[in-house]
């Protein structure tokens, strides 16, 4: 049995921007890593000369002096088995290829999510096993809580003891590399690697030697063999995100390895058990890629044994309360904040936002909370994207469609009636706002008593607001 490696503890960042440099630094350190610097590479190359040892190396492609990509190759030739994670601006496939077969671990393109990054570089230290790289309470019980997800996580458990495929269907951002986990972590697999594979961030002859690995010598750059992601989740899971974008070339090698649970590294003949579950997820309806021919219906039956669908957050409001009480504890001891509560009028605004960008938005919106300690600027983007104007428009998109629907059957006069009403209710509720539902206030600005408003409140059904 190997032996356990120790967690990422020292990471050397390498970035001629200084401010962003800083800003890396100091992220990493809030996480409670050691942070080495360098403002280029011959001073990055010059502290590991000088004994520095970073368990990773965070490495910007632009730099002054040597670039990114030779330092890449100066670091392979004196520090071979040192991860490094390559950072550009831009996510050149060209650039892609090139710093993977020079040897980089990983490559991110900036600006990078604070979470996606620290992912990355565990994994980078992980050897490529993400399974040491699950963010701390991902998959913990409050994400669970739902009635929707209740009924989930009951069939994970049913197939936990099985090696069927598993396809994840959902829109961006409701959390389907939390399920990709919790369908490891759920079976008898849970105590092998949980390896993770981004089908949209590389290019499909670089995804193909992700895969599969590659011997020495099978291209320009391969200087020694690499195993591929199915030969590290041997024992485990191989979780395939994004899987409507992959290549149909790379599609066919896909099918043929889960029909015959063997592949060849590139440039090699040898054949490979592939000991992995596969687990794969989607945002896009792979039925429809289906019908058009971008996708292989052949590979479609295999990967859709058992199909997740993911609900987006604004079908699971249910989760609300303890999603949110879940990320202001986590985020509050992440930045060494002090706990908080939420204003009844901001749990108002995000119980009526339809949160596009689901459950990773939501985590957004609390980290600014959280970070600023003050609800207001979240407050105003939220009023204005969903406050009274935003509504009274939808309202009276409504009042429209029932005069189409009931064509000829509604008089005028009822139509203007119900159109009137909306443009009063709007009115009304634009003043509660402006004040903070002050009442007096508001009927001063609209030139009515109080008595009065409080009249057209309860007609317009705004009092439960």
């Amino acid at each position: 049995m190997s032996e356990a490696r120790a967690p990422l503890r020292r990471i050397l960042v390498v970035d001629d921007a200084e401010a962003l440099r800083g800003y890396l630094a100091r992220v990493l350190e809030l996480r409670g890593y050691e942070v080495d610097s360098a403002g280029d590479g011959a001073r990055a190359l010059a502290l590991l000369e000088a004994g520095s040892s970073p368990d990773v190396v965070l490495l910007d492609v632009l730099l002054p002096g040597p670039n990114g990509l030779e330092v890449l190759r100066r670091i392979r030739e004196k520090h071979p088995a040192l991860p490094v994670v390559m950072l550009s601006l831009v996510g050149r496939a060209a650039t892609i290829v090139e710093a993977m077969q020079a040897g980089a671990t990983d490559y991110l393109t900036k600006p990078c999510d604070e979470d996606e990054l620290v992912r990355a570089l565990e994994r980078a230290h992980a050897g490529g096993d993400a399974a040491s790289a699950a963010s701390a309470g991902e998959a913990e019980g409050p994400l669970w809580s739902g009635e929707t997800l209740v009924r989930l996580r009951e069939l994970l458990e049913q197939i936990a003891e099985t090696d069927v495929t598993v396809l994840i269907q959902g829109e961006s951002g409701v959390g389907k590399e939390i399920v990709a986990r919790a369908v490891h972590e759920t079976s008898h697999r849970r105590a092998g690697p949980f390896v993770k594979v981004n089908c949209a961030a590389l290019p499909g002859s670089l995804l193909e030697s992700e895969l599969f690995g590659y011997e020495r010598g099978a291209f320009t750059g391969a200087v020694t063999r690499k195993a591929g992601k199915f030969e590290q989740a041997s024992g485990g899971t191989v979780f395939l995100d994004e899987i409507g974008e992959m290549s149909a070339a790379l599609q066919a090698k896909l099918l043929h390895v889960l029909q015959d649970g063997r592949f060849a590294r590139l440039g090699g003949n040898r054949e490979i058990a592939a000991d992995g579950r596969v687990v794969a997820a989607t945002n896009r309806d792979l039925g429809a890629l289906v019908r058009t021919g971008a996708f292989r219906e052949d590979l479609f039956f295999r990967l859709n044994v058992v199909n997740v669908a993911i609900p987006p957050l604004r079908e699971r409001r249910d989760e609300l309360p303890a999603l949110i009480d879940h990320f202001l504890r986590r985020l509050a001891a992440r930045y060494g904040r002090p706990p908080r509560r939420l204003s009844p009028r901001l749990l108002r605004a995000l119980e009526r936002h339809p949160f596009p960008g689901n459950i990773r938005e939501l985590e957004n919106l609390l980290k600014r909370v959280v970070i600023l300690e003050s609800e207001e600027p979240v407050l105003r983007d939220l009023l204005a994207r969903d406050g009274p104007g935003r509504r009274h428009a939808d309202a009276l998109e409504r009042v429209l469609e029932e005069v189409e629907r009931r064509a000829g059957e509604l008089p005028l006069r009822e139509v203007g009636r119900l159109a009137s009403l909306e443009a009063e209710r709007s009115a009304i509720e634009r003043a509660l706002y402006r004040t903070q539902w002050n009442r007096k206030q508001a009927a001063r600005i609209l030139g009515v008593s109080y008595k009065t408003l409080l009249q057209k409140i309860r007609e317009c059904g705004l009092e439960a607001e």
